[in-house]
Order: C-alpha cells, then structure tokens, then sequence
C-alpha cells in the first residue's frame, strides 16, 4: 500500500510540475505577442515618448505635421533618429529650423510618410513581386524605392539618398513606425 502511494504521489507531482511548466509556457507565448500588438497611441504620441525622436519631434511640430500623424488613419513613418539628423550639417539644420523654410521642411518630412499602413513583411512582399524592388507613394507625391542589402531593408528617395530600417514595425493605433538612419532630403532648401 505504501508503495502504491508512493507512485500516486510521484505522478501527481510531476503533473503538477509539467502543468505549471506548461502555463509558464502560456504566459511567455502570451508575453511575447502583447510586444508585437498594436499600441493604444497614436503615431504623434509614440513619437513622443521615443527620446531617440526628440529632433523629428520637434520639426513635426514645426513642419504642423504633428496634428496629421495625430489622426485615425492608416500612416507608416519612416522616423529618423536623433543620429540621423545628427549626420546633416549645420548650415542644414539652422536652414530647416528657419521658419522661411517652413514648406521646404514640410516637403521633406512628408517624404518620410506614407499614406497606408506598411509592415516590414508587407514591404517584403511587395520587393518579392517587384523582382527585388517596390515603390510607395509618400504624402509628398514622390516615391519612395525599398530594397534589400543583405537583411536590411534599403530605402531610397528621388536624389538617391538612401536610408536603412534599423528598427520596424512599432505598431501604433494609427499606423506603424519605422526607424531609418538617415534624414531624406529630396529638396533643396539652398
């Protein structure tokens, strides 16, 4: 009888165990997802939360863009970081904040919007019918040309400035966030 018990108690015990181990499983699973959905924030309001686009905050402000990125539609940013704009030289950058330039700063931030939600795999799929290639209107009335070097995705503008997505698909309520290395600049603002 004891040893009966015994081997009751052993299997009870290791159901017990797998099935903690299975809901720890559950959890992670569940966990891992949530990362991936779409957050409650519009796109304007994740941006800035995002220390690293404090600058493109700021000029979205400037460019009256944030009240766009503000609505329901369906948008995909390609965000610049705070590096990005780093990289643009200072005669550049005092020219963009001087309120003269307002339009050539809004033409060249609306370069950086595209007018429907654009996942990385939507993006992917769209090179892969293209042969490699696929073009995206931006709210600027350009295109905007997407390939790959190597497992980044390379985008190109009208002057042939190039920018990689460093990091896709935050998710917003309003559309998705990509960011990009590097500032567009398809207009001259000299």
């Amino acid at each position: 009888m004891k040893k009966w018990t015994s081997l009751v108690f052993l299997c009870a015990l290791f159901l017990g165990v797998l099935s903690n181990a299975q809901n720890n499983k559950v959890t992670q699973i569940k966990n891992t997802v949530s990362q991936f959905s779409t957050s409650e924030k519009s796109i304007i309001e994740r941006t800035a939360s995002f220390e690293s686009h404090s600058t493109l905050m700021r000029v979205l402000k400037a460019a009256n863009l944030d009240k766009v990125l503000g609505y329901n539609g369906e948008f995909t940013v390609f965000a610049p970081s705070n590096l990005a704009f780093e990289k643009l030289s200072k005669i550049t950058i005092d020219k963009l904040n001087d309120p003269k330039n307002k339009k050539a700063l809004r033409d060249i931030l609306a370069y950086h919007i595209i007018a429907d939600k654009l996942s990385a795999s939507t993006i992917l799929k769209a090179m892969c019918r293209g042969n490699g290639t696929a073009k995206f209107t931006t709210i600027q009335g350009d295109k905007i040309t997407a390939t790959m070097n190597g497992i980044d995705i390379v985008l190109t503008d009208k002057s042939g400035n190039r920018a990689v997505i460093v990091t896709a698909d935050s998710n917003q309520s309003n559309g998705v966030i990509h960011e990009i290395d590097t500032v567009f600049m398809p207009v001259t603002i000299f």
